[in-house]
């Protein structure tokens, strides 16, 4: 079992940033891409990024060019660097693991989520 406990959130004004972690539990053996979704308040929970072992990155549209995933293999963590935050950003986000298949991810564990708020 992987546990993954994600922190960074926060509140800010519209075009300020965020860096959200996620630290990931010792035994990470079982997973190869790990990446973030969200979920705003009324809405289904919605994917955001990922990054597989190998370093490929995938961003939802909305979000190219203002956030960026990345991972620090020595600290078991995971990283999600949030600029120009807009209002429809506001969400609880979750930090997810799981097998890459070679074109997506088969998410398996879930963090608990961190609450980003951006205000206008």
């Amino acid at each position: 079992q992987v546990q993954l406990v994600e922190t960074g959130g926060g509140s800010v004004q519209a075009g300020g940033s965020l860096r959200l972690s996620c630290a990931a539990s010792d035994n990470t053996r079982d997973t190869t891409c790990t990446g973030w979704f969200r979920q705003a308040p009324g809405k289904e929970r919605e994917f955001v990024s990922l990054i597989s072992d190998d370093g490929y990155t995938y961003y939802k549209e909305s979000v190219k060019g203002r956030f960026s995933i990345s991972k620090d293999n020595g600290k078991n963590t995971l990283y999600l660097q949030m600029n120009s935050l807009k209002p429809e950003d506001i969400a609880m986000y979750y930090c997810a693991a799981g097998l890459w298949r070679g074109t997506s991810c088969e998410w398996k564990y879930w963090g608990q989520g961190t609450q980003v708020i951006v205000s206008s």
